[in-house]
């Protein structure tokens, strides 16, 4: 309207105008009257544009006072800390409420500042504006909260702590003024309250008590101490739901305290019962940080029930009752000398095997030139041998171990020529020997038997001489007709001995299984690399983002060193590296001292015990290692993701450990290193199938338990008939006529009862394991395909043992030992690994209540007790491995049973 106004008379005037045009002649006049001081009468233009500037200005009036009535009624008080106001406000009156505090350098207050709505229907809502020296801080209410699928709750009481903005001087007065408005016609009734937090700084090992909600957050500053660099944020609470976060920030405004802001800056994980956050002060440069709890609107992040996908996006959700009780206390973390202690003491209990090797080395080396200054003849009982060597054919006891024929090559094998010769004089001499026919006839029956094997020992080797390593191939050996069909005769055999199964070329047989040692050394470059790039991709996230919840820690007892969160998890594995590098050189001195004996043609090593085959020894070793440094991976970040880092090798080792169980008795038909990793391989590719597709998947679980199923049943026959069957289109017609002939037609036992036996009960188990996991469906698939191996391991190591002894053959005392102090270990070590201080089954605010303190040291947790328990029970059962069959190394081969 006034712009109407101005225009109507600016139209007025400039018609006047343009009417007296006469009128410019004038003011000419006017202005030469004015400078010859003689004055004229006023013209009669000028009224008519004195009336229109007087126009002008009334309109500018009349404009300004409405301006005036259509502006908010804006009303300033001067308020006082812990007094409610109650007042009302709507779109024609805005209150600003004015306060001033003093605050110290040397101390720190919080102010709260806390509203309600007490109308039950509002048209707009109120927006409170905090305005402070440094910072603003705004927010309505009803505060709107969103949840999942954009579900929204409202919250009518708010209540926000204001960020404290640093001061330098030693006392200082600030103000900050809390501006009330709302866009609402209608009245709005509202209570506002600012009032002070005497407990704003939080107290080292003190615990705090307070409430929140999601519209109600809280926060508390921490300073650190002098000659306190790290501390472990605990908040606790004695329920589950609603679901809540701990913050960790730094000392800024403003300060990220609601659900939808929370993640923005700083450390975070979400909590039900317990939380931790480990803080250095070298991540805070003003050495304190502010502790921010902030109860979440929705409970599906920890675990809890989902609620219903909202039919109307935009309709307000009742979110009820969700204040939560929470306690919160700050510790000091472990100093530098823990790290010291700890790394020391893992070092010295590995590097004390390290010494009692050496020591047993020291021993065994002492008897061994011992026995080698009295040898014990082949295939001989140690009585016998002792007779043999304490008499002599006159019954006086030698003046010599040489009495009876010369020494040759350092005194480990008799001469053949002087043997034979003695043997074939005293046959001579039985005529004039008769009158003590009794006495000599035993030694020489040994003595002819002794020059026997050596003469047949020493011709093979002879033969093998001539060939050329690089012309001999193993295919070479099977691919002749008549070999064929000898290991048809002789594999099928009902009673069988090593010597029927060690007929192919050592050599070959020792490159064949070198072939184990290179694979998993170019399987573990290939796989640790991409894993490490990973994992440090995991930790710089972590790091970066503060997003905690991706790792699955005991944040109870979770010590960091660098940009590793969880030091002590990862130092644990240090024994699978030490304890594997331990092995290796073990089994070096083993392999080493037994190619010397073949140099030498000692008999024991050519024609005695099990055939010592290396390679797959050193592949356990090095899956130790490697086992060792995943692990040490997949604790960097333990999550559902990687876990496969950890249990990869465990396949590995425990199908490495059941094939040099196989390969001990049968070296010509044990599988090939291509094979057996392609098998291992399809057990991990179904680990990783497992993981990702078989949660509640009952698809996945009848196709996986059919497979289960049928490989038990194929390998079942390939150790039965010792691989001498055939898998074609006639295999069916086979199956039945074996049942009729041995079942219907006439009722016949197995014809190998000890492997039926031990078949049977590997069946046993794994349909029934192949039976729980389609009726349980484990969440932890890993740890299920894991517990698979290792059941079938056990047993096949227990069957071993089993006849072992029931075929006469006996366990010597260093093997004794070790398979006592395993089996203790492992006892051990399986106590500590169930104790479960995490699990990514769950949530991360679940997994966090299996959290406990360190039990070891301040430094180590159960855990890692676990890896030092069975680093060292793995390292046990190799040496069992190694050294169980240590009895026959001096019993002929076609004397050892093949079971």
């Amino acid at each position: 309207m006034c712009f109407a106004i101005q225009a109507a008379i600016s139209l007025v005037v400039g018609f006047r105008l343009r009417k007296t045009v006469s009128d410019k002649m004038v003011l000419r006049s006017y202005w030469k009257c004015r400078l010859k001081s003689s004055c004229f009468p006023a013209p009669r233009w000028i009224r008519p544009g004195l009336a229109a500037l007087f126009w002008f200005c009334v309109t500018q009036l009349v404009c300004g006072a409405g301006a005036l009535e259509e502006a908010k009624f804006v009303i300033h008080k001067d308020a006082e800390f812990d007094m409610t106001y109650n007042d009302t406000v709507t779109s024609e009156n805005q209150t600003i409420y004015a306060f001033n505090h003093t605050i110290s350098r040397n101390k720190t207050e919080g102010v709260r500042v806390t509203v309600d709505v007490l109308q039950q229907y509002l048209e707009s809502p109120i927006l409170f504006v905090i305005r402070q020296k440094q910072a603003v801080m705004s927010f309505q209410v009803p505060l709107i909260l969103r949840g999942l699928y954009q579900r929204k709750y409202p919250y009518k009481h708010v209540g926000r702590t204001l960020c404290q903005p640093p001061t330098r001087a030693a006392s200082e007065t600030q103000y900050f003024f809390v501006d009330v408005s709302t866009l609402s016609s209608q009245q709005t009734n509202y209570q506002l309250r600012v009032s002070r937090v005497e407990s704003f700084t939080l107290q080292t090992d003190k615990k705090f008590s307070f409430t929140a909600s999601p519209s109600q957050p809280q926060f508390f500053k921490y300073v650190f101490p002098d000659g306190v660099d790290t501390v472990i944020v605990k908040v606790n609470s004695d329920v589950n739901f609603p679901c809540s976060v701990m913050s960790v920030q730094d000392i800024q405004c403003p300060v990220y305290d609601l659900d939808n802001n929370v993640a923005f800056i700083g450390m975070y994980q979400t909590m039900t019962k317990k939380g931790a956050i480990t803080v250095q002060r070298k991540d805070f440069p003003s050495n304190s940080f502010y502790v921010v709890v902030v109860v979440k609107t929705e409970d599906e992040a920890c675990g809890g029930p989902l609620r219903f996908y909202p039919l109307q996006p935009d309709k307000l959700i009742d979110a009820g009752n969700r204040t939560k009780d929470i306690n919160v206390v700050v510790s000091p973390a472990i100093n530098s000398e823990k790290y010291v202690i700890g790394m020391l003491f893992c070092l010295g209990i590995f590097l004390s095997f390290y010494v009692l090797t050496l020591l047993v080395s020291c021993v065994e080396n002492k008897r061994m030139k011992r026995r080698e200054m009295f040898p014990n003849p082949p295939d001989m009982s140690p009585a016998e041998t002792a007779s043999l060597l304490g008499k002599n054919g006159d019954g006086k006891a030698p003046a010599s171990p040489y009495e009876y024929g010369s020494f040759a090559d350092n005194g480990s094998t008799l001469s053949s020529e002087a043997i034979t010769d003695s043997a074939t004089s005293t046959d001579n001499n039985y005529g004039y020997l008769g009158q003590e026919p009794f006495k000599r006839r035993p030694f020489l029956n040994h003595l002819h038997h002794l020059a026997i094997h050596i003469e047949r020992s020493l011709d093979s080797v002879a033969r093998s001489r001539q060939e050329s390593l690089s012309s001999v191939e193993e295919d070479d050996y099977d691919t002749l007709e008549d070999i064929d069909s000898d290991k048809n005769i002789v594999r099928t055999k009902k009673y069988l001995c090593v010597s029927d199964l060690a007929r192919k070329d050592k050599r070959i047989l020792s490159k064949k299984y070198q072939i184990y040692f290179w694979n998993i050394a170019t399987i573990a470059v290939f796989y640790a690399l991409p894993v490490i790039q990973l994992v440090i991709t995991y930790q710089t996230v972590v790091n970066v983002t503060g997003n905690q919840d991706i790792c699955y820690y005991n944040f109870l007892c979770a010590h960091p060193l660098g940009a590793l969160s969880a030091f002590n998890n990862i130092l644990s594995n240090l024994g699978y590296v030490m304890l594997g590098l331990l092995f290796l050189l073990i089994v070096l001195k083993r392999d080493v001292t037994h190619n010397r004996a073949m140099i030498r043609n000692d008999l024991n090593a050519l024609e005695c015990g099990i055939p010592k085959h290396f390679g797959v020894y050193y592949a356990m070793g090095t899956a130790l290692m490697m086992e060792g440094l995943l692990s040490a991976c997949y604790h960097v970040c333990p999550n559902y993701t990687n876990f496969q880092f950890d249990t990869s090798f465990m396949y590995m080792i425990a199908g490495l450990c059941m094939l040099k169980l196989y390969q001990k008795r049968h070296p010509d038909i044990n599988a090939s290193a291509y094979t057996a990793y392609a098998c291992l391989a399809a057990v991990i590719f179904f680990s990783v199938l497992g993981v990702v597709f078989g949660r509640g998947n009952m698809a996945f679980w009848i196709v996986f338990s059919v497979i289960h199923i049928l490989a038990t049943l194929l390998l079942s026959t390939q150790l039965y008939y010792m691989g001498r069957w055939r898998l074609d289109a006639g295999v069916m017609r086979r199956i039945v006529y074996v049942i009729y002939t041995d079942c219907i037609r006439q009722c016949s036992g197995p014809m190998y009862i000890d492997r039926m036996v031990l078949l049977v009960m590997g069946n046993i188990v794994n349909w029934s394991l192949a039976a729980y996991g389609l009726i349980e469906r484990p969440s932890d698939f890993a740890s299920y395909l894991l517990a698979i191996a290792i059941c079938n391991l056990l047993l096949y190591f227990a069957f071993y043992i089993i006849m072992k002894l029931r075929s006469g053959e006996r366990i010597k005392c260093l093997p004794l030992v070790c398979i006592l102090f395993t089996a203790v270990v492992w006892g051990f070590a399986l106590y500590f690994f169930f104790q479960g201080l995490s699990t990514w089954q769950k949530t991360p605010a679940e997994s966090r209540e299996h959290n406990r303190d360190c039990i070891l040291l301040s430094f180590f947790d159960d855990h890692d007790i676990w890896h030092f328990l069975s680093s060292i029970a793995m390292f046990g059962s190799f040496l069992v491995l190694l050294t169980m069959d240590d009895d026959l190394d001096t019993v002929q081969r076609d004397k050892i049973y093949v079971f």
